[in-house]
């Protein structure tokens, strides 16, 4: 550790658990942030403040206006320019420490790109919004022994779990399936940016402890807070399922196949079209598509806008498309505009 990196990092180094060889530990690690939202943007600029010496940042989307109110790392022009997210927040990160190496991947993860993304990791930190990629992620942090921190929150209503191979139960240990019936979301039932600090906070918390190397001192509880009504609550973590199919039998059934299909995105009225690998020159779609509306573009995606449609599309082939969570419209548009 240089002197400069102990003077910046005293305060931390003072702690008790940490000392030292815990922020050598942190230095020294490596972080994936799966989804840079409300949770992700928290983990990210909580780490690179703790001098995680890697962060590796994959999101699928861009900054809007309504994400203002509860993620951390992003302003008015990123939205105004709509900005991925994955590099807004690389943008931002180098401005609070630019003594972090920040990868920013604006990606969907894939069980195509999972080990290349993945592959080498420290730990892994959940900010997503869907339990597709998150049995994604358990399946591949299990399989490599990597630990990994689940979140969710929505509402006022959050909770968070640890997640470490061969310790604790994992994920689908804990939901065999994902919930059935109508799910709240942030568009139907909102989100204070309180709850997603607290349980953002929470997982980082694990986080660090994991990184210092007291990992077997990390609570195996999930805990469920409330912000609103003031509730918090923790019940003990299952031990791990012998008939589990990911860590009991080692089935990992999430990383097979090499591309997804198209997925309505949580809380977002909108479907993720991904089927497969197309590199778009974006310069050319943009003067075939000028004519037909209004298009705003930049190097990292293109926005067309055909009300009461949105479509945005990136250079690997992949748009989203906003205005409807009928898959079959969105495959009919993206073939219309984008081509099949």
């Amino acid at each position: 550790m240089t002197p400069e990196e102990r003077d910046r990092y005293s305060r931390q180094i003072l702690f008790s658990g940490i000392g030292e060889q815990g922020q050598e530990l942190l230095l020294a690690s490596r972080v994936a942030v799966v989804g840079c939202g409300a949770l992700g943007s928290f983990h990210a600029a909580a780490l690179a403040r703790a001098g995680v010496g890697k962060l590796i940042l994959i999101d699928r989307d861009y900054v809007e206006a309504s994400n203002l109110q509860r993620q951390w790392l992003y302003d008015e022009s990123d939205a105004a320019e709509s900005m991925p997210k994955a590099i807004a927040a690389e943008r931002a990160l180098k401005r609070i420490n630019s003594e972090v190496e920040v990868a920013a991947r604006a990606a969907d993860l894939t069980p195509a790109n999972i080990g290349e993304l993945l592959g080498g990791v420290s730990l892994i930190m959940d900010g997503t919004d869907n339990f597709e990629t998150r049995y994604l992620i358990n399946d591949f942090a299990v399989r490599e022994g990597i630990p990994w921190v689940y979140g969710a929150a929505v509402g006022s209503y959050g909770l968070t779990m640890p997640v470490i191979p061969g310790v604790t139960a994992c994920l689908k240990c804990v939901y065999p399936e994902p919930p059935t019936g109508s799910q709240p979301t942030c568009e139907t039932a909102g989100v204070l940016n309180a709850i997603t600090a607290a349980v953002a906070s929470l997982q980082v918390g694990a986080a660090i402890k994991i990184l210092t190397g007291h990992g077997v001192e990390v609570a195996r509880r999930i805990t469920m807070l409330d912000v609103w009504s003031g509730v918090v609550r923790q019940v003990e973590q299952p031990a791990p399922e012998p008939a589990c199919p990911a860590c009991g039998e080692r089935r990992f059934v999430h990383l097979e196949g090499a591309r997804r299909v198209p997925i309505s995105l949580c809380g977002r009225n909108a479907v993720q079209i991904h089927e497969r690998e197309r590199p778009i020159d974006l310069e050319d779609l943009r003067k075939q598509l000028e004519p037909l509306g209004m298009v705003r573009a930049n190097e990292f995606a293109l926005r067309f806008f055909l009300p009461p449609y949105e479509l945005t599309i990136f250079p690997d082939g992949r748009a989203i498309i906003k205005g409807t969570t009928d898959v079959g419209l969105a495959r009919s548009l993206y073939a219309r505009y984008i081509g099949s």
